[in-house]
């Protein structure tokens, strides 16, 4: 297959820094569109990868999952874009289309193993796919978003990936008016779980275990916030959540959050992939009816659907924009969580 090369920041090592490099793109083949990238989020995924933390990482590494671009090129036998149109491309670039789940739009849950944008198997070039930390991307047309023109582009990448994580889990289980949604944790998903919520019509209240994000929760939309430090706090909310959000990232115990459920609650589980070391303390769930539950991501139709309902009610996460030659210091401030709340990177400064 005939291939281009473009400019891409990466690494070739995972104790090594990401710098500039070449990698290739194949060509447009019918189905496909290519995307000229201006604007690429940063996602703790990005950062997991390319220091391989969850292992199985192929370098080198190009992350980057939340891609905001202009379609310049298009295969000969594509209907959904043309060139000209702003396209997304979030963290799936292909599945087997077949499966039970590819048939039901839930291509993230594919029985063969979905293609990730980075580091899943490129079945056209072999080896593994690169990322958005690139000048251009070329993907299949049917994992290609339409972008909502009135929405600032700057912003929206970070939906691909952050959106949708607290998306997919706010619709299935039926997160809108007259229901109470708690999120536990503050950061690029608790953000955007908060506006979501507020924007699906739920009662949303923030579970922190820090004073100091009371304010900022409020101004995002959330209704009230529970310290969840003070036994106090934790006690008034016994019984009243129908369903919880949790996007903390590290190993924590869940446990003080499950009383805090109604009857027939459930706790999602979005942001931590690991072993909880505190063992699950049974008794609230099964007198409760109380579940433990994951989610992950969404497949393109429901991507798709969030992007249109954040057109439509201009929800937009809270960025900082940074240049690309920046991402190495951007990486070790994310591990200090000093982001408000999520990096995006202008892809123009990889291309002067």
């Amino acid at each position: 297959m005939n291939t281009f090369s473009v400019k891409a920041f990466g690494t070739e090592a995972k104790d090594k820094d990401l710098e500039l490099m070449q990698i290739e793109r194949r060509e447009v083949t019918p189905s496909d569109i290519e995307i000229d990238i201006l604007y690429c989020g940063v996602c703790h995924s990005d950062l997991h990868t390319a220091r391989n933390d969850w292992g199985g990482t192929k370098y080198p590494s190009v992350p980057g999952h939340e891609i905001i671009g202009r379609i310049t090129r298009i295969g000969s036998e594509v209907t959904k874009f043309k060139v000209g149109d702003l396209a997304g491309v979030g963290c799936l670039v292909d599945s087997c289309r077949e499966c039970e789940s590819c048939r039901k739009d839930l291509e993230q849950y594919c029985l063969t193993g979905s293609t990730g944008t980075y580091n899943g198997a490129d079945q056209f070039l072999g080896g593994h796919t690169f990322g958005g930390y690139s000048e251009k991307v070329v993907v299949d047309e049917a994992f290609g978003l339409k972008i909502p023109e009135n929405l600032d582009l700057k912003a929206v990448a970070p939906l691909l990936c952050a959106g949708i994580t607290t998306w997919s889990p706010l619709k299935h289980w039926n997160a809108g008016p007259g229901s109470k949604v708690a999120v536990v944790g503050l950061g690029g998903l608790g953000h955007m779980a908060i506006k979501l919520a507020k924007g699906l019509g739920a009662e949303v209240t923030l579970f922190s275990r820090s004073p100091n994000k009371i304010q900022d929760a409020l101004d995002l939309g959330a209704d009230a916030v529970v310290i969840s430090t003070y036994e106090n706090e934790m006690s008034a909310v016994k019984g009243k959540f129908d369903l919880i959000i949790d996007t903390v990232p590290y190993d924590h115990d869940i446990n003080p959050y499950i009383s805090t459920l109604n009857i027939s609650g459930t706790l999602v589980l979005v942001g931590y992939i690991g072993k909880m070391e505190e063992a699950l303390f049974t008794p609230p769930m099964i007198l409760g009816r109380r579940s433990v539950a994951g989610s992950v991501i969404g497949g393109i139709k429901e991507t798709q659907e969030m992007l249109d309902f954040c057109g439509e009610h201009n929800i937009l996460p809270e960025i900082e924009m940074i240049k690309m030659q920046d991402i190495n210091t951007a990486y070790e401030r994310m591990l200090k969580s000093d982001v408000r709340y999520r990096f995006v990177i202008d892809m123009q400064s990889l291309k002067r």
